[in-house]
């Protein structure tokens, strides 16, 4: 699930669905233990619904994908620096790979945390310096104490992260809302473009309100206020019951169609699928409704032609979360930029696409060392 404008709804109706077939469940176990219901049927289909609530994952995996060669885990090892912030969040950062390679710092989306870097953190570490990073509220970096998730709040995270990167310029790498606030750091911060970094990789991401480049962008922003907007406020109200519904969506397997229609192709593997849909279902719906709504204010097209340092722009031929004709505008007003599309390859494509997203990953921060 990657907690973006198009997911909110999904979001609620599959789990107030998982809560449905649960509660049904129970409902009519009760109901034939009592008598009302005669018949085993009734039991039977009881016992299933309850069952299928807490298993119907393991079902619809085996069903729906197949298994691969290297599935990704949540895997954390490696040096490990916590910087303390002004607002009272606590940022996780990890270091991979040799000290003395070029440094890449790998900024997250919106819904999952730093373990996304699966295979990013196996395949450029041999010779680049990877560092990886937890957005506060997210993974093991804590919550801001004045409840900001904006993206100027993550660009000042990210120049802190930067301080600790090295001697050497580093090459900013974000994915989703990690492009976003990279781009953000380059607004608050142009003296560090050209000396501090040396370049950008942004990964199916935007350069404003999401909802204007999603799929249905002219809905969803009709939508926006009347209904968005409420569901993201009931959403941080009712958090807890929300997770609950999340949980369940996961256990049930409900989830993996959003994480699907989002993020995938149905080229991915059984074990990436699951993994993403779980490390988004770690994630705080209240944290998580916080930052979408921040995600409305985002704002940057002014920015893009005053990045004057190499860039690489990377977009899924299928994003539907945010679609390539955004890459495409990002690729035409940045003045030094160039554009790879993984084929096929959704929003997730830096995980089912993985050895290709590497691969020009690699190639571009090649140049740049040259």
């Amino acid at each position: 699930m990657l907690f973006m404008p198009l997911n909110i709804l999904l979001i609620w109706c599959f789990g107030l669905l998982s809560v449905a077939i649960l509660g049904g469940g129970i409902y009519i176990v009760y109901e034939w233990y009592e008598g009302e219901l005669v018949g085993t049927s009734y039991l039977v289909g009881g016992l299933m619904m309850i069952l299928w609530s807490f298993g119907g994952r393991f079902i619809s995996l085996a069903l729906l994908r197949r298994r691969g060669a290297d599935e990704p885990k949540a895997h954390r090892t490696g040096q490990v620096q916590r910087i303390a912030r002004p607002d009272g969040s606590t940022v996780q950062v990890e270091f991979y790979g040799p000290e003395d390679g070029q440094p890449i710092i790998l900024s997250h989306g919106w819904g999952p945390n730093s373990t996304v870097w699966y295979y990013a953190k196996r395949q450029l570490s041999d010779r680049f310096r990877v560092i990886v990073w937890d957005l506060p509220g997210l993974g093991k970096s804590s919550k801001p104490k004045n409840k900001d998730y904006s993206a100027e709040k993550y660009a000042r995270d990210l120049e802190a992260v930067v301080a600790i990167a090295g001697e050497k310029p580093v090459i900013l790498l974000g994915h989703s809302l990690g492009g976003m606030l990279t781009l953000t750091f380059c607004r608050l911060f142009p003296e560090h473009l050209g000396r501090r970094v040396a370049g950008l990789i942004l990964v199916d991401t935007t350069y404003t309100n999401p909802v204007k480049t999603s799929i249905l962008s002219g809905l969803l922003r009709a939508l926006q206020k009347p209904l968005l907007q409420p569901i993201l406020y009931l959403t941080i109200l009712l958090s807890p019951i929300v997770w609950l519904m999340t949980w369940l969506s996961y256990l049930n397997g409900s989830l993996y169609i959003s994480v699907e229609v989002s993020g995938f192709t149905g080229k991915e593997t059984r074990g990436q699928l699951d993994f993403a849909a779980f490390i988004s279902a770690l994630g705080s719906p209240g944290v998580l409704a916080r930052g979408t709504l921040a995600m409305f204010k985002f704002k940057e097209e002014g920015t893009l032609s005053e990045i004057n340092i190499p860039a690489l722009v990377v977009v899924g031929a299928s994003d539907i979360a945010t679609v390539p004709a955004a890459s495409i505008r990002m690729e035409t007003e940045l003045p030094q930029a160039e554009l790879v599309t993984l084929k096929p390859g959704g929003h997730m494509g830096l995980m089912e696409r993985n050895q290709q997203f590497a691969e020009a990953v690699r190639a571009f921060s090649q140049r740049i060392i040259a």
